[in-house]
């Protein structure tokens, strides 16, 4: 009797092993291809991890080329390029090299997505020569005998509307806030889209991994999260107990080291008390002060890292070529940009561009609020 009930007790125990050895092996990071994104929840990969390993709205598939692949309803389908579990982002685009397309019937509202920053973009069609203006046209949607333009500039519209035909005026998601309009865009440029829930992006920058609870449980859990060092209490009752006396303890020896300094000086100096008080002498400031610096345009990189300027891929202060969400700050006057901590620590001191050596000045922007 013992042995039969021994014997059970230990296929259970297996079984239920197996099971979570099972259900964690299904839910584990997947992708289409080694040089593509890598695959975990709120995402779920169609045919290669549990419908219950994704959340809502969030599948995904491969296509016959090992693309990721997201179809959006009433938009298409768009290809993967990056996602950011941290900061809850995904960049997309067109499978077919034609985004421009996509985007004339884009819309997200019924998807779990929303774009991180929006630009209004109008798009013309033309039979002008876009080498005599200096425009940048979309080559898929344009022919042998017409152009297709799409510009944000007021003035360029103005201009275009009274020589070309208006096709539409679209709302393109793009990788970095405008403060200044566009003359002319090819929109080939990978959408950057944000989600808002699930909200698993503390977890995931803490080392942590999101998913459900369980198979049958829409709850959301951290698991995974590394612990390190005492516990925060711990932390805190040593840095009360041992903090508070070491400080008191400086503060009394500054103290009495304040009391020294001023009486030696008395005795070295007995008509100090009766001086005049002298006058401060000016502090003259060769760089811009934190308000102006503030007030210059921030751009936080894409993933494909396209900047106004295409050559612009290395800041001219650290000489580091520009990596993807880092944030540079560009100069209005010149339009040079820089890495941001770079650029602040460098008009701190001077007032000028450190490549053009243009005067740097106070943004529009800044004037206007």
């Amino acid at each position: 009797m013992d042995t039969i009930i021994k014997t059970i007790s230990f296929f259970l125990l297996f079984s239920s092993f197996s099971y979570m050895v099972t259900s964690t092996e299904s839910c584990s990071s997947s992708a289409c291809h080694r040089n593509e994104p890598m695959i975990r929840f709120p995402f779920q990969l169609e045919n290669i991890q549990a419908k219950s390993c994704g959340y809502p709205g969030f599948d995904l598939s491969c296509d016959s080329t090992n693309q990721t692949v997201i179809e959006l309803p009433n938009s298409g389908k768009f290809t993967v390029k990056a996602i950011d579990y941290g900061t809850q982002e995904i960049w997309i685009n067109d499978p077919n090299d034609c985004l421009p397309q996509h985007l004339l019937s884009l819309n997200l509202s019924g998807s779990p997505f929303n774009g991180v920053y929006i630009q209004d973009f109008t798009l013309f069609n033309c039979s002008l020569d876009y080498r005599k203006y200096r425009l940048n046209p979309i080559a898929c949607l344009s022919g042998s005998t017409y152009t297709v333009f799409a510009t944000s500039s007021l003035r360029a519209i103005k201009v275009l509307s009274s020589t070309c035909s208006l096709i539409s005026t679209v709302s393109v998601p793009v990788q970095w806030p405008f403060y200044e309009q566009v003359l002319s865009s090819d929109l080939s440029d990978d959408l950057q889209l944000t989600w808002v829930a699930p909200q698993c992006g503390r977890c995931e920058s803490r080392g942590g991994r999101c998913g459900f609870e369980s198979n049958s449980s829409q709850e959301i859990q951290c698991t995974n999260t590394p612990r390190h060092g005492i516990p925060r209490s711990a932390r805190y009752a040593i840095t009360v107990g041992a903090g508070v006396p070491a400080f008191l303890c400086v503060v009394g020896l500054l103290c009495f080291v304040c009391g020294r300094v001023k009486s030696y000086g008395r005795r070295r100096n007995p008509m100090a008390e009766f001086s005049s008080t002298v006058t401060p002498q000016p502090t003259i400031a060769a760089g811009l002060d934190g308000s102006t610096i503030e007030s210059y345009p921030k751009i936080v990189l894409g993933g494909s890292r396209h900047l106004p300027k295409p050559n612009d891929t290395t800041c001219p202060i650290c000489l580091s070529e520009y990596q993807p969400k880092e944030t540079l700050r560009s100069l209005p006057e010149c339009q040079h940009c820089f890495h941001a901590d770079c650029i602040d620590e460098w008009l701190r001191l001077n007032a000028a561009c450190p490549v053009c050596r243009n005067s740097a000045e106070r943004s529009p922007l800044a004037q206007a609020l």
